[in-house]
């Protein structure tokens, strides 16, 4: 049994945001094997090997390996590509083309046949060693209108560098960026290599969330809950960068007010379901991948409240699995799939899928699919794992396929579309 599960967290001299100082909550954890917990009768979890954090228990019912469904919906997969260079993002455009983001720093379009068009001009530069580099990209709510684009990238800035939202417009021929503009540099800058975060997401609202990771080492991790920095927080801001004033922590003394949410540790997938809701799948600790539902203003918990332990297998320092004051994840894997991209699937050439939640998986190599009902999941489905893949991001069309990055040097785009 690790002791740092049963352990109370003390004050780490941070702030947070509402943590009680009861007593953790946490369950005993006298187990020598975590057991699945499914939420429907004879079930069976997908089996993903033994577990990282065997000695981990569950907060409530299934909020870890959920029963296994297979699809019925027939699919082909197309690959338009295997020359991208460690493509991070897939945007899909209103005329069938892609936009795709590579991580040394470049962008370009991919032709719906897969003919890949040259570097963009404009995008600033980036610092891509480590995790860094070019990262997500996102159209502005009016692209059709006004060709606004915004893209996330590791900014080298004086002291190391930290994740910078810059946007501008296409050009008419596509061929560069025009009026382009920094309008968030997350602070401090640190002279790290991981864990940038990076997902961005416009909401229903036409505000732009963005995930920001905290930065991986031990000396930087904490910041995640001090309210004075970016680090482990997602934000929302508008699309010109202002601060809306129905942020929760707008003129809140020692408090950045872009903040929206705190306590994350890397979060590299986000979208938006049909409901208006906001879902991250958050990159964890070993044994600690976690889905969460984003709620205004509350803490997820990092690095104070966290299922996994560290890659190393030493336990994360004085934490616990769960803590009054700070939100449980609706799900969490163990082992892991390490998570990158998300897309609820909103279209009609797969019917099966409709209102499902898809994620890439690096480490599983595979595209996870989720069934969410009464916002817990009751069904998960790991699809293309034969392919032996890292899926970095996973997107939905205007044709309704759905269309895939692998995060490898000779990077491919695939396209799933309905079996004829």
């Amino acid at each position: 049994m690790k002791l740092s599960r049963l352990i109370v967290f003390s004050a780490l001299g941070m702030a947070t945001m509402g943590a009680s100082c009861s007593e953790d909550t946490t369950r005993q954890q006298d187990s020598d094997r975590q057991e699945p917990v499914a939420s429907q009768e004879d079930c069976q979890p997908i089996d993903m090997g033994d577990p990282n954090s065997p000695e981990q228990r569950p907060t409530f019912e299934g909020q870890t390996r959920a029963c296994e469904m297979t699809s019925e919906t027939q699919f082909d997969v197309q690959v338009l590509t295997t020359n991208l260079d460690k493509p991070w993002a897939v945007e899909p455009l209103p005329d069938g083309d892609l936009l795709v983001t590579e991580k040394p720093g470049r962008m370009r379009i991919v032709s719906a046949s897969g003919q890949i068009g040259n570097p963009i001009a404009g995008v600033p530069e980036v610092d891509s060693r480590g995790q860094g580099g070019l990262l997500d990209v996102a159209l502005g709510p009016d692209f059709g209108s006004d060709r606004m684009l915004y893209w996330s990238y590791s900014e080298p800035r004086r002291g190391g560098n930290a994740t910078s939202v810059a946007r501008g417009k296409l050009s008419d021929d596509r061929s560069r960026l025009e009026n382009v503009e920094v309008i968030f540099q997350a602070l401090p800058t640190y002279n790290g290599t991981m864990h940038y975060g990076s997902r961005l997401a416009f909401g229903p609202d036409g505000m732009l969330y963005v995930t920001l990771g905290e930065r991986s080492d031990k000396e930087i991790r904490p910041q995640a809950q001090q309210m004075n920095s970016h680090m482990g927080k997602l934000i929302r801001i508008a699309p010109d960068g202002k601060v809306p004033n129905d942020n929760p922590f707008v003129n809140q003394e020692n408090t950045l007010p872009e903040i929206w949410t705190a306590g994350h540790r890397n979060v590299q997938s986000a979208a938006f379901n049909s409901e208006g809701q906001l879902w991250i799948v958050e990159m964890g600790p070993q044994g600690g991948d976690e889905l969460n539902l984003i709620k205004k203003g509350e803490n997820y918990g990092w690095p104070v409240v966290t299922f996994g332990e560290e890659y190393s297998g030493a336990p994360v320092p004085n934490s616990v699995t769960t803590k009054e004051g700070f939100v449980d994840p609706v799900y969490y894997w163990d082992p892991v799939i390490a998570p990158s991209g998300a897309q609820f699937y909103t279209g009609n050439a797969f019917p099966e899928w409709k209102g499902n939640l898809f994620v890439g998986g690096l480490r599983s190599q595979v595209l996870v699919r989720l069934k969410i009902e009464d916002n817990r999941v009751t069904g998960e489905e790991h699809l293309l794992g034969d392919r032996k893949q890292r899926i970095r991001d996973v997107r939905q069309g205007p044709d309704g396929a759905l269309y895939l990055v692998t995060d490898q040097q000779k990077g491919e785009l695939w396209k799933i579309t309905p079996r004829q």
